[in-house]
């Protein structure tokens, strides 16, 4: 049976801005008056970014259901993790998130999760997923009610709030040909797919999961919307030496977009979507006169831990 959401929680001011972006679409290779920004880096709460609209409605399960506490999972620069633990604050719950490996320097992401008050607890090179579980079960005997929010923000009731982006995107843009978005823990994509078509949908894999098209096309089965996994439009060649290292295309495309519209990517997630948009544009795979928009999912804090970003802002003429 679909999974279908219930109750949401409101945590940002919808719609989120489209905003033309013609010299990038220049430097693209796209017609100026072609290219549009979904600016979902613009949601507020801690910065902003795309997973707020999956928390919007996981978290209202969570509420339903009585919890008084979040758990959730990723990577120690997690923005799902950082808006996990904003969430939380907003509405009133504890908040736990389990990282891999042991405590580092309090930077970017980690350091806003310690500013929001959430705990952190560092898993090793044991399973998240088996130590979330053991988190959740030392809550209960202390008398707690906990929830565990997936990887990502990604199941589909996560997933039912780019559902309504897609509507948001078409009311904005109804002749849209491509949604270039970036492809991490499936979500955003798979909502996107289930309101606009995989036609029209672009995911640039990240290296976040091992297998996207199955990702993408299981949250989408969850969702009540049967697709065979082959019509996914999925770039895989940005990934590069895997999710956490800076490639050089994505070096790139960080500079480009700066340096052509002031807009400012992350190095993980929207740099490598931009990239795979530059891609797609130079193999013909989009047309120059295609009605383009990219999904800038956010991610800010995170640009300021990686170690890849000094160099290529310093070093790359773009």
């Amino acid at each position: 049976m679909p999974q279908t959401p219930t109750q949401r929680t409101t945590l940002a001011t919808w719609p989120t801005p489209m905003e033309p972006a013609p010299r990038l679409a220049e430097a693209i290779g796209l017609r100026p008056e072609n290219l549009w920004l979904k600016r979902d880096d613009l949601t507020g709460l801690a910065v902003g970014g795309n997973k707020i609209r999956k928390l919007e409605w996981t978290v209202g399960a969570a509420v339903a259901d009585g919890a008084d506490t979040l758990i959730t999972t990723g990577a120690p620069q997690s923005n799902h993790a950082r808006l996990t633990a904003a969430a939380g604050a907003r509405v009133g719950l504890d908040v736990v998130l389990v990282f891999p490996g042991a405590r580092s320097a309090p930077a970017g992401n980690l350091l806003l999760d310690d500013l929001l008050g959430a705990d952190v607890v560092w898993a090793g090179d044991r399973s998240l997923d088996a130590v979330a579980a053991e988190t959740a079960d030392s809550c209960r005997t202390r008398g707690r009610r906990p929830s565990i929010i997936p990887f990502g923000g990604s199941n589909a009731v996560g997933a039912h709030g780019y559902r309504i982006a897609a509507q948001e995107i078409v009311d904005d843009l109804p002749d849209v040909d491509h949604v270039v978005c970036a492809l991490g823990s499936g979500g955003t994509m798979a909502g996107l797919v289930a309101g606009l078509g995989a036609d029209r949908v672009l995911g640039v894999h990240t290296g976040a999961v091992d297998d996207p098209r199955a990702q993408v096309a299981g949250l989408l089965a969850d969702m009540g919307e049967a697709i065979d996994p082959a019509a996914l439009r999925i770039r895989s060649d940005q990934v590069g030496e895997g999710y956490e290292v800076l490639t050089p295309e994505a070096g790139c495309a960080l500079v480009m977009a700066a340096r052509s519209e002031a807009l400012v990517l992350d190095p993980t997630y929207t740099a490598r979507a931009l990239a795979g948009l530059v891609a797609a544009v130079r193999d013909g795979s989009i047309g120059p006169g295609a009605e383009v928009v990219f999904l800038v999912s956010g991610g800010l804090p995170s640009l300021f831990a990686h170690p890849g970003v000094p160099e290529v802002a310093n070093g790359v003429d773009g």
